[in-house]
């Protein structure tokens, strides 16, 4: 099992900054990548950010340019940096780990399966 625990969220004026950040702790051996979504009153949990663990970043089109996302490997915690803010970036953002599968063929077992793990989420709010 993965734990994730968020913190940064708040409240700032449009164009000011926020940055969260994530700690994955547990059993983070066969994570591949972490990331955040995002979830305003009444829409969807969209994907606004994520990088592998080998460095690969992929933005929504609407932070790109504004947001960075980095990583820590070493102490399995990922930030997003959100600069520029603007009053459609308030949700409640949620961080995700994503867990690949690993089996062992020669013990035949399952050492991980994939699924995704999500933070209890963190309120961004930015005021116009």
């Amino acid at each position: 099992q993965v734990q994730l625990m968020e913190s940064g969220g708040g409240l700032q004026q449009a164009g000011g900054s926020l940055r969260l950040s994530c700690t994955a702790s547990g059993d983070t051996n066969c994570l591949s990548a972490m990331g955040w979504y995002r979830q305003a009153p009444g829409k969807e949990r969209n994907s606004v950010a994520k990088i592998t663990l080998g460095g690969t970043t992929n933005y929504a089109t609407s932070v790109k340019g504004r947001f960075i996302i980095t990583m820590n490997s070493a102490k399995n915690t990922v930030f997003l940096q959100m600069n520029n803010l603007k009053p459609e970036d308030a949700a409640v953002y949620y961080c995700i780990a994503e867990q690949e599968r690993d089996y062992d063929d020669i013990l035949e077992t399952e050492r991980c399966s994939e699924r995704d793990y999500w933070g209890q989420g963190t309120q961004v709010t930015v005021s116009s």
